[in-house]
């Protein structure tokens, strides 16, 4: 229980920070982004301020043996730099750049009632169960193929 209080409680923390930081201004991302038209660094001071709280917390939370509220510390599946990886990030930030919302700041404006934030989330629900069927009929496949393969006989038996 005390895991759901946190997270709810980190979540709507969350959100007010996005709201009062005004990352869920569209206009004001594209602004940030922007960097050959009227560059708004305004909130570069938004995430620097993130930082400043997350580095030295993160220090400290790294140095205990298991959080608070789980047995251990979750273990990375990937570490390195993949072109997987790579594609993800830049299909991300052309969304962004695009519409001026990312995940985060996009569900915390749904409490405002636009259509067009309503569009972008629906429109990125539907993207990420479209990534999914894809990945998993994918995943199918090389399976398929895989068992295939063993099932096949080899050079020496035939």
């Amino acid at each position: 229980m005390s895991t759901w209080v946190t997270a709810a409680v980190a979540g709507l923390l969350f959100s007010l920070g996005l709201g009062m930081g005004g990352m869920t201004d569209p206009a004001r991302v594209q602004g940030f982004l922007d960097f050959t038209g009227a560059w708004d660094p305004t909130l570069a001071f938004v995430m620097g301020g993130a930082l400043a709280v997350h580095a030295p917390f993160s220090w400290l939370i790294r140095r205990r043996s298991a959080p608070v509220l789980a047995p251990a510390f979750p273990e990375l599946s990937k570490t390195r730099v993949d072109g997987r990886l790579l594609l993800g990030a830049s299909l991300f930030g052309m969304g962004w750049g695009l519409s001026g919302y990312c995940p985060g700041p996009a569900l915390t404006s749904l409490v405002t009632g636009g259509g067009m934030v309503a569009l972008f989330v629906l429109s990125m629900l539907g993207g990420m169960w479209l990534f999914d069927s894809l990945s998993n009929s994918s995943g199918r496949a090389k399976k398929r193929q895989t068992t295939e393969r063993v099932g096949e006989p080899t050079r020496e038996a035939a």
